[in-house]
């Protein structure tokens, strides 16, 4: 038998309200979407959008805003996504992964240190100098060039490619296909080609980090190219040479940041937007999907647009161009009562 527990169980693990008739003694057996879940299962509202597959779900119990009406067996928070995270956790299946030790089909050089639990899957290589932290693992096919550090309770996913002397914090996930200190874009001409500029920087990861399947961060050129405590990037993210992005900010998926540019704490940037080199993004500001940053943006501000603007200026903006049609057709009438009393 799986993994049950009552809603009684769900509420104490949680912290999250328990409501509805007989609500303590619903058994909870499996999680699932409100369109798709069905008897013994358990599903969440955090968008009112999707109030109506709310009203038509089938399934056992529900997390729900604290301001929703529901008559049936729930949860109440005031943070119902986040309370669902953590049922998540409780009934999600352990991820499989190698045990502790060096696969035979693994390549670590002599001078590398591993430290106790460490995993080493087939086919990963592991240079000179590189030293890897306690119970760190590395699934398959990972590279870790010379000198690199990697802390500790690590997941590095297959096909990771980590260059040399690069630094990662204590339990940092990569995903895979992302590749951490490629050579910076810097190619300088000298009135017939271009010249590579040696990029002789670095990459440091800090701790809680999360990188996404096929991320690209690449070395400073000079100095150092970052990725503060606890930041979470999403999947096809580009980020450039020199680039400090701090604390608790999350990055969706295709965005990408020119070189040098700077993310203060707790960011937050949508999916496809593109930055100018050379800015600074201050902290708890928001950077709409598919916004084109050409300038600073101060902290707290939300901007959106390309090239962005403040969100509601944007909006505005929006708003007028949906009535350029109707303004001309006005502004030709108007012509035409000019051109009549010109004529008398």
């Amino acid at each position: 038998m799986g993994m049950q527990k009552t809603l009684g169980e769900l509420s104490e693990l949680t912290g999250a309200e328990l409501r509805g008739p007989h609500a303590g003694q619903v058994v909870i057996t499996t999680i699932g979407a409100l369109d798709e879940a069905g008897p013994g299962a358990i599903s969440f509202l955090a968008n009112r959008k999707y109030r109506k597959q709310l009203e038509q779900t089938r399934a056992s119990a529900v997390v729900i805003p604290r301001d929703v009406a529901w008559d049936k067996p729930c949860l109440v928070s005031d943070n119902p996504y986040l309370v669902f995270v953590k049922i998540t956790e409780i009934f999600a299946p352990a991820i499989p992964l190698p045990g502790p030790g060096v696969h035979a089909l693994a390549c670590v050089h002599p001078e590398a240190r591993l430290e106790p639990d460490v995993a080493i899957g087939p086919f990963c290589v592991v240079e000179a100098g590189a030293r890897i932290g306690a119970g760190t693992v590395l699934v398959a096919q990972v590279y870790v060039g010379a000198n690199t550090a990697l802390g500790a309770a690590g997941v590095i996913y297959p096909n990771v490619v980590i260059r040399e002397g690069i630094t990662l914090g204590n339990r940092v996930i990569v995903h895979p296909g992302a590749v951490i200190g490629a050579d910076g874009f810097g190619f300088a001409p000298d009135g017939k080609q271009y010249k590579k500029i040696p990029q002789i920087g670095t990459v440091r990861i800090e701790d809680d980090v999360e990188i996404g399947a096929n991320v690209t961060i690449d070395r400073a050129a000079l100095g150092t190219t970052s990725i503060g405590r606890g930041s979470k990037i999403d999947n096809l993210v580009m980020v450039a040479h020199n680039c400090r992005i701090g604390e608790d900010t999350v990055v969706a998926a295709q965005a990408g940041f020119s070189g040098t540019t700077t993310l203060g704490n707790h960011v937050m940037v949508g999916g496809q937007v593109g930055t100018n080199g050379h800015i600074t993004i201050g902290d708890n500001a928001i950077l709409g999907a598919q916004s084109g940053i050409m300038n600073n943006v101060k902290a707290g501000e939300f901007f959106w647009g390309t090239p962005a603007r403040p969100h509601k200026e944007t909006l505005r903006l929006l708003a007028e161009y949906g009535r350029l049609r109707e303004m001309r057709k006005q502004i030709k009438e108007l012509e035409g009562q000019v051109k009549r009393l010109e004529k008398k």
